[in-house]
Order: C-alpha cells, then structure tokens, then sequence
C-alpha cells in the first residue's frame, strides 16, 4: 500500500493503518490474528454463536467491550424456524463483507474517496448433497457470483484495479478459493 496524504480517506485512518503495516513490516508476529467463535446449540436448525475476544500479535485483547451473538438458523421450507440467516447464507455475508473492507483498505490507502459499494452475491448449491440424498453432489456451493457496484472519485481502470486488490487480499475470498486445513476434534460431554 502506498501512503497518501490526507489522514482520514472513507472513514479509515490511513496514518494508523500505515503504523501498523510498518510494525508488520518490523515485526511480522505483529500481523498474527487468531479469532474465535463460540457456537451452540438452541434448537431445530437454529443455533448461537457468539464472538468478543481475540488474540493479536501474540497478545490477547479483550477491548471489544459488547458480545456479538450470530444466529443461525434455515427458512421455513428448509424445517427451520428462520431467525437467522443459514450457514451458506452467511457465508456470503462473510465474504461480502471482507471484500467490501478490503476494497475500501486498499481505496484509502490510494487517496480513493468511495462515495458507494454495494457487493452482490450469488450463490448456488444442491440439497441433495447435503441431506446424502445422491452420491458425488457437492454438499456446498458450486460457485459464487459477486458483483461489485462502486461510486468513487476514480476512473473505471482504478475501480477495476481495487475490484481486483480486494479479491486478491481479502483473507474471506482467499478461504472460499482455495483448499485449508480444517482440523476438527469431537468429543463426548
């Protein structure tokens, strides 16, 4: 990211963003991130799952002074009793949302003053995956469409270029395109 000279671009303080990119710079241990969800049971399809803390740098931080609690649930027409977006659901929400705030990083970064985004997602997925009903149907996605709308003091090329950053540097994108680890214990309470 390249410095600019007016602090505060699209709400971000770009001054404390470049500190903190030179501390990474410094200190790559400072970029280190572990998040964490707890997630439980209420009923049915619907579930909880409640994120506060986390661990930056090696260093715990409990400064998020509320509890953000998530519901999970399905529609109606999927047995649910729809208070609350499905899994897949949110997962285009989470992806959505960590391309907004990378484009808007990496806009700031540049001097780009964003007027609008707007992120649409689509997403498709066949049932009969995830309820076994035929072998080899893919329980999850089979792709997803997003559609970037932007209002910005730029051209297209750089709307274009930050559409482009935001893929390549939003951690969310990263996750959905390509395999990880998911290391998963299970035990008997």
């Amino acid at each position: 990211m390249q410095a600019v000279t007016k602090e505060i671009v699209n709400g971000l303080n770009v001054a404390s963003m470049q500190e903190a990119i030179d501390a990474m710079k410094s200190d790559p241990g400072a970029g280190k991130l572990e998040l964490r969800a707890h997630n439980r049971w209420v009923g049915g399809a619907h579930c909880v799952t409640a994120i506060q803390d986390f661990k930056l740098g090696g260093e715990e931080k409990k400064t998020r002074k509320q509890l953000f609690e998530l519901h999970g649930d399905e529609p109606a027409e999927l047995l649910g009793t729809d208070t609350g977006p499905n899994a897949t659901e949110a997962l285009l929400h989470a992806l959505a949302a960590c391309l907004n705030a990378t484009f808007i990083y990496h806009a700031s970064a540049q001097g780009v003053e964003v007027e609008s985004l707007e992120i649409e997602l689509k997403g498709e997925l066949d049932l009969r995956g995830f309820l076994a009903v035929e072998p080899g149907i893919r329980n999850g996605y089979s792709h997803i469409d997003v559609k970037f709308k932007v209002k910005a003091d730029a051209g297209q090329a750089k709307i274009e270029e930050l559409c482009g950053l935001a893929q390549r540097f939003s951690p969310v994108f990263d996750m959905v395109s390509n395999p990880m680890r998911v290391h998963v214990n299970c035990e008997k309470v």
